[in-house]
């Protein structure tokens, strides 16, 4: 156990301690930054199964779905850049092969808030298909919608990321992909910035082979989720046999999954994260956030998930509360538990990794308790 603590802030890292004392963790990460200040980095435990390579500072660890926020924060850039509309471009005009089956009036904005109707795949299709980005993401652009966009919406839990990859991609003047621009004007963990041979943030998507002995190991849950009752597009979703690749292996690490497969530590993602806290300011960074991204464009109940959701441009807003007490924060939760949060008005971000999974599908208990004492302690 080992990080950085503020005065004032012993509590949290007691709430820290405490989940590893119970059984609850084998290797975790949580991070806090309050107005560019750092109050709370600490980390603990083990990076793999077997107990013999301690969770250092720069472990890195597959956040799942806690990676579209960041992708919303790269598409977003795009978007204001150089989408005629802004987000109520239609994809079809960026995209146009995205027309097919009555969907060339779907709009940016319903596409990234989960409204347009593609979850998953409800025919059967090689698992593998989703190894290969471009190929399936023309797959998913030539489906019918499982319900007419912008009337509901329903979470898009790994469809997201091949539809909001390839449109980046498009918008993109330099045909770079999104996990490209995201090192180029984010991160810099390309090392592409002048006088800056050192990433800004450690977070990639799409991860080179160089960077995979720094992964954990991923202790799966024993449980599925729970799901609720189960209808067509939460099968399609989550339930097939080929409603998602295996995770985990040197291909799917590589590839870029922008919903799914981003890498990084606690400190990155929140340090991402701040700038819809910070209304894009990010410690020498370059990102730069429309308030456009961050307003509801969907709320209610899910189609897919068994209870209420609300998205703003590809950003989760606080509908269920377990992003701390103020209704107004910004966030997002990972397969397994990972959560980072944004609170605009506190001005605040909390980051929460790990690599022993719970089967908790938004809000994991040890990720709440954490930010919960954050803000005990404010």
């Amino acid at each position: 156990m080992s990080g950085y603590v503020a005065a004032g802030f012993e509590p949290v890292k007691d709430v820290f301690d405490a989940a590893f004392e119970n059984g609850l963790e084998l290797g975790a990460g949580f991070t806090a930054y309050q107005d560019g200040e750092l109050l709370v980095d600490l980390l603990g435990g083990w990076a793999d199964r077997k107990q013999t390579k301690p969770w250092a500072a720069d472990t890195l660890v597959p956040v799942y779905s806690a990676t579209k926020g960041i992708a919303a924060l790269v598409l977003g850039q795009l978007v204001d850049e150089y989408a005629g509309r802004g987000y109520e471009t239609a994809v079809a005009d960026v995209w146009p092969e995205f027309a097919a089956h009555g969907k060339d009036t779907v709009t940016i904005g319903q596409l990234v808030s989960h409204q347009a109707g593609l979850p998953g795949f409800t025919e059967e299709i090689d698992p593998d298909l989703w190894l290969d980005p471009p190929a399936c993401a023309a797959a998913l652009a030539a489906l019918p919608p499982l319900w007419t966009p912008g009337t509901a919406h329903g979470y898009h839990p790994l469809s997201w990321g091949y539809l909001v990859g390839e449109l980046a991609r498009r918008l993109d003047p330099d045909g770079l992909s999104l996990g490209e621009r995201l090192a180029r004007t984010m991160t810099n963990t390309d090392g592409s910035w002048d006088n800056a041979d050192q990433p800004v943030a450690d977070f990639w998507i799409g991860l080179p082979a160089s960077q995979h002995d720094r992964v954990a190991d991923v202790q799966r849950p024993n449980a599925l989720p729970d799901l609720g009752e189960i209808n067509e597009a939460t099968r399609a979703a989550f339930l097939t046999k080929w409603s998602a690749a295996k995770r985990g292996g040197a291909i799917w690490r590589e590839i870029e999954i922008p919903s799914a497969n981003g890498h990084g530590t606690a400190k990155s993602v929140a340090q991402l994260y701040a700038a819809y806290a910070c209304e894009g300011a990010q410690q020498s960074n370059h990102v730069y956030m429309s308030d456009t991204l961050t307003k509801a464009r969907t709320t209610g109940q899910d189609l897919v998930l068994p209870f209420e959701t609300s998205f703003g441009a590809g950003i989760m807003r606080n509908s269920h509360g377990l992003f701390g007490p103020n209704p107004d924060t910004l966030g997002h939760s990972g397969w397994g538990g990972s959560m980072a949060i944004a609170d605009p008005d506190r001005r605040l971000t909390c980051a929460y990794v790990m690599n022993k999974q719970s089967n908790i599908l938004v809000g994991d208990p040890r990720a709440v308790r954490l930010v919960e004492a954050v803000y005990g302690c404010l």
